[in-house]
């Protein structure tokens, strides 16, 4: 097929190029509209900080150790039971008794019941003896008893402006050692590693003051305890049976329904 001539060609491009109703009209310039703004940044929240005792927050102090030793009554009562077979076979023994003397199924089965309430009446009783007793001790006056006194310290957790956690430090200088006391941690921060971290700062406070030893005792019965020292490298070095809390009476009743197991821990630091 020929070719058309060029001016054919020239004349169909422009044609092509020109829209219908005339010539294209340019659109005057518009600023763009201006962005949304930006919402203000959400505050982070604050870290953890292990600071020393400070007067305003001894209320707090106390309200955690209280808390937290009260926790323990249901644990000794009824978690404890497992770590103490002398009790089991007695308390099986009463049960069977009771059936060969009343012959009455049902007294038979409700004495566990009754057996479990009387262990936790005993140990809620000395439990909370022991509490008035440190809350009119040490607890009751931090300053006097850890902060003025040489080679101890008291600190707390804060958390977003709260007093989360609380960890004491008592120094004994006849063999050296630093004896960690009076960890908690508020219940509703547990999970965050506060107890760790108040745990490090009394490691920490023995190595600046070149104690040889930290060393520890508790009667916690939660496994969850027991991990933790162990993962602050303490090594559990010790079990008293039968352990006497202070503001025990000893009564035969109170022998027989509360019994209390006591570990140590320590951490060798360095050799004397």
């Amino acid at each position: 097929m020929p070719c058309p001539p060029p001016g054919m060609v020239c004349q169909a491009k422009i044609a092509a190029q020109e829209r219908p109703g005339g010539p294209a009209r340019k659109e005057p310039w518009r600023e763009p509209p201006a962005p949304p703004p930006a919402a203000p940044p959400t505050p982070a929240p604050d870290a953890l900080a292990i600071r020393p005792f400070q007067p305003a927050q001894r209320q707090a102090a106390r309200r955690i150790f209280y808390e937290g030793i009260l926790e323990r009554v249901p644990n000794t009562a009824f978690r404890g039971l497992k770590d103490q077979p002398a009790a089991q076979l007695a308390y099986g023994a009463i049960t069977v008794i009771c059936f060969v003397v009343t012959k009455s199924l049902l007294l038979t089965c409700c004495l566990p019941i009754f057996l479990m309430g009387m262990r936790y009446y005993f140990s809620r009783k000395v439990i909370l003896s022991y509490l008035e007793r440190a809350l009119n001790t040490d607890m009751s006056d931090i300053e006097q008893y850890y902060m003025k006194s040489p080679g101890s310290c008291f600190w707390v957790a804060m958390l977003n402006g709260n007093v989360v956690g609380i960890v004491a430090a008592r120094g004994n200088e006849e063999d050296n050692t630093l004896e960690l006391r009076r960890m908690s941690v508020d219940s509703k921060y547990r999970g965050k590693g506060i107890a760790k971290a108040l745990g490090r700062k009394v490691l920490e406070f023995a190595v600046i003051n070149n104690y040889s030893s930290v060393v520890l005792g508790t009667t916690a019965v939660k496994v969850a305890a027991h991990k933790l020292y162990e993962s602050l490298g303490f090594k559990h070095v010790g079990v008293v049976e039968h352990y006497t809390l202070p503001g025990m009476t000893h009564s035969l009743l109170e022998r027989v329904f509360f019994q209390l197991r006591y570990h140590r821990y320590c951490l060798q630091l360095r050799e004397e």
